[in-house]
């Protein structure tokens, strides 16, 4: 945000706030809206989605905040996002701006869907970002007055001026966003929401990042966010030359969203389908597991009992990652094996065992080195027969040079 408005591309207040071309981004809707409805109806346990909820609001908190220009370190932003930080520990405006984000998603999810989306809310959401960190310099939830103009992004560009003219724009967007934005998609409304209030820059500072929590909130009311939260700002942040350059676009071509609609429509099928992805792999991580325990505990002889406590071990291990080195994998297991003068032979026959069974893979990642993870296909590939026959074909005491 800059003061310097002299040589700024100007604002004008759009005839139209819903104006693009369908038939451009029809593909781009549609595959965005396929994404977000397997994410959305696909079966979950709870804590699953509590997890990564957690995590995609760290990223988008961290995105939203470093597309500011924040710069923080990982311990830095930990700090930042935890709810009761005390003042003495957010000791840069950096920090400050992460918890106040944090702070205010969590609030916007606690909203139900029936809260007016009003300019009494919208100042609310501004009050909540800016305080305790910009408003030594920016009054919270105050439009911006009469000479107070600023200027942002690459090439420049002004902000609505100051007084009547924003307070006009403001009450215009809000209006329409209440009246033309309901004949349209859901998905374009919560990026043309996110678009407006970039253009417009109605407070002197925070904008971008009200913005993009606005957008947030109705991704939210289409039922993008509620159960399950995309970190869009981690996306805009990844794309961010794109990510400006759609805005100007928009901006220079009379308010026509088309680009930005493009580029927000690829990011919502791009987030919402990492998602699907963490959270089928925890799908498929439980059903691994309730596999593994069903088969190894029929495992009866004492000595295989032993040998099925180590692998199982072993297993669990590489479940709560999605591959291991070796060498950290023997280190790690070592404490499991109590003849440790036999372990690197018995580790070794254990581990080439559970491959032979197919539940792990081996792949040698360079010369002496190899990276070992559970194959999360096997609980669809092996039947009760299969595993025994498996089990009984297995050699006795061999050892493999290539894993020592």
């Amino acid at each position: 945000m800059n003061r310097d408005t002299n040589s700024a591309i100007g604002y004008t207040i759009p005839q139209s706030w819903m104006r693009y071309d369908i038939a451009v981004i029809a593909n781009d809707l549609i595959e965005a809206k396929a994404r977000v409805l397997a994410l959305t109806t696909t079966p979950y346990q709870k804590n699953w989605v509590e997890g990564l909820q957690e995590l995609q609001l760290k990223r988008e908190v961290a995105g939203t905040s470093k597309i500011e220009g924040a710069d923080f370190t990982e311990g830095e932003l930990e700090v930042a996002l935890r709810q009761n930080a005390t003042a003495e520990e957010l000791k840069t405006r950096s920090q400050r701006q992460a918890h106040s984000a944090v702070n205010t998603y969590r609030w916007i999810a606690s909203l139900p869907d029936d809260f007016p989306l009003n300019a009494h809310l919208i100042k609310e959401v501004h009050r909540r970002i800016v305080t305790n960190c910009d408003d030594d310099h920016c009054e919270p939830g105050v439009i911006r007055g009469a000479d107070c103009n600023v200027t942002f992004g690459i090439p420049k560009h002004r902000g609505c001026d100051g007084g009547k003219m924003c307070l006009k724009a403001f009450d215009d967007l809000i209006s329409a966003i209440n009246h033309e934005f309901r004949g349209h998609d859901p998905l374009i409304q919560a990026l043309a929401v996110h678009y407006h209030f970039a253009a417009m820059h109605p407070f002197i500072d925070g904008n971008g990042r009200i913005a993009r929590a606005l957008e947030a909130l109705m991704l939210q009311r289409a039922d993008v966010t509620d159960r399950a939260f995309i970190a869009m700002s981690n996306y805009y942040y990844d794309e961010k030359d794109t990510y400006l350059r759609t805005l100007s676009q928009v901006r220079e071509n009379n308010h026509d969203l088309t680009p930005f609609l493009k580029f927000g429509l690829l990011g919502i099928t791009l987030q919402a389908g990492r998602l699907y992805a963490e959270i089928r792999r925890n799908m498929e991580v439980v059903l691994f597991r309730n596999m593994m325990y069903e088969l190894f505990n029929k495992l009866e002889s004492p000595k295989k009992r032993v040998i099925k406590n180590r692998q199982i071990e072993i297993l669990k291990l590489l479940l709560e990652v999605r591959e291991m080195d070796w060498h950290d994998l023997r280190r790690k297991m070592e404490p499991h094996y109590s003849n440790r003068a036999n372990f690197q032979r018995t580790i070794v026959r254990d581990v080439k065992g559970l491959q032979q069974l197919g539940a792990l893979e081996i792949k040698q990642i360079s010369k002496g080195k190899l990276s070992i993870n559970a194959r999360l296909q096997w609980p669809q590939e092996i039947t009760e027969s299969d595993f025994f026959a498996k089990v009984n074909m297995l050699p006795k005491g061999k050892t493999h040079s290539f894993l020592r």
